[in-house]
């Protein structure tokens, strides 16, 4: 009988090992291109260009950076990402959870087809709104302004789809009746109740909308024409402007544009981790 039960300890513990092992093997692939851009960024071409190419960090880094600074004002780039995609996300974690909620808990005419409605508009690229939005941008006399990236981008299909899917599971019905019962507001409900309880939605979805307005390139630079107004990702595109292309300054630019948009998505990851730990604790 205890060889029986140590045989099954030493599986038990064998299978964690591969598993472990499997884990510290992906993690490390996935970090591996944000490494080696690192790398790339401390070279100079004639080190890049190597056979075999160089996998340790050299000795250029700050040199590199020097050089996006004289070609781009790379912090105010980065102030405009900061300040587009921080309005949008919360703007986004309010329109669409007050929509989540809506179609989620209340009762009203032609609510399917609207939701269906919605959820058709997933299936559409958003390049094929391209034309028809810039029309409307055009005609409202926001070219060059940040409004036409903000405003079109505060609610999303995505957005109410997944607001209304946790709502309508992590909110029990009973709840929102006895609030009605004490006479709460519709508000007044999705303030008080919806939005506790709703932590860890709210943490997902900003991580997602976050990181896709901050990467955003083709948009910002259709209405952007101001240098001074542009986000960081078509600021970076002006280096590829040079006859010859530094290697070693575009993945310096590249990497520093990246290390506030990690910064951002561990802080929101560590908020959703705590969420879903305290609504456990509540449940």
């Amino acid at each position: 009988m205890s060889k029986e039960k140590h045989t099954g300890r030493r599986t038990f513990s064998l299978k964690k090992l591969f598993v472990y092992l499997f884990l510290i093997a992906g993690s490390l692939a996935s970090l591996f291109p944000f490494y080696y851009m690192f790398v790339m960024a401390t070279r100079v071409n004639r080190e890049i260009n190597q056979v075999p190419p160089p996998f340790t960090p050299g000795a250029d880094l700050v040199s590199n950076f020097q050089k996006v600074l004289n070609n781009i004002d790379f912090f105010g780039a980065m102030w405009n990402s900061f300040f587009v995609a921080t309005a949008v996300t919360l703007g986004t974690l309010l329109l669409c959870s007050l929509a989540g909620y809506t179609f989620a808990k209340l009762e009203f005419k032609g609510k399917t087809i609207l939701f269906t409605a919605i959820l058709i508009t997933m299936m559409v690229p958003p390049q094929l709104g391209l034309i028809p939005q810039y029309y409307i941008i055009t005609t409202l006399g926001w070219l060059n302004d940040f409004r036409a990236i903000i405003i079109p981008g505060l609610i999303n299909a995505f957005g109410i789809f997944w607001m209304r899917q946790y709502i309508k599971e992590a909110v029990p019905f009973e709840i929102i009746e006895a609030a009605r019962i004490d006479g709460c507001s519709h508000f007044r409900t999705y303030w008080n109740i919806v939005v506790p309880t709703v932590l860890p939605a709210f943490a997902t979805l900003g991580i997602i909308v976050f990181m896709t307005v901050w990467n955003d390139f083709l948009w910002p630079l259709v209405v952007l024409r101001d240098p001074s107004m542009h986000t960081l990702q078509v600021a970076l595109r002006s280096l590829n402007d040079a006859r010859q292309l530094d290697y070693g300054m575009l993945m310096s630019g590249t990497f520093w544009a990246t290390v506030p948009l990690l910064i951002v998505f561990l802080l929101f990851n560590r908020l959703f981790i705590q969420s879903l730990s305290e609504g456990a604790v509540k449940s």
